[in-house]
């Protein structure tokens, strides 16, 4: 499923128009976004929980021509399920 698909579902379960579907899917992403970029965690009851880890810089190779070069620390986002989502795929 893609955004597009998406914003359809929602307009069908909850009656509003595509326009209005859309505008409520953007708004949670870009809520979701920006509470992770404040380095806050959003947690779904029953859904999951978004959160950010840190990596530590490392050494790496160049695959190409075997130079060892520095990767630099990056912030990256994480999704963990919850337990009722768990069980809701695995039926």
């Amino acid at each position: 499923m893609n955004k597009l698909e998406l914003i359809q579902e929602v307009s069908e379960r909850t009656g509003l128009a595509k326009k209005d579907a859309e505008k409520a899917v953007n708004a949670v992403l870009d809520t979701v976004a920006d509470t992770l970029a404040q380095g806050d965690k959003v947690q779904l009851i029953g859904f999951g929980s978004f959160e950010t880890k840190t990596r530590e810089a490392r050494m790496g190779r160049n695959p190409k021509t075997k130079e060892a070069i520095e990767i630099p620390a990056t912030t990256a986002p994480v999704f963990k399920a919850g337990k009722a989502l768990k069980d809701r795929v695995a039926k």
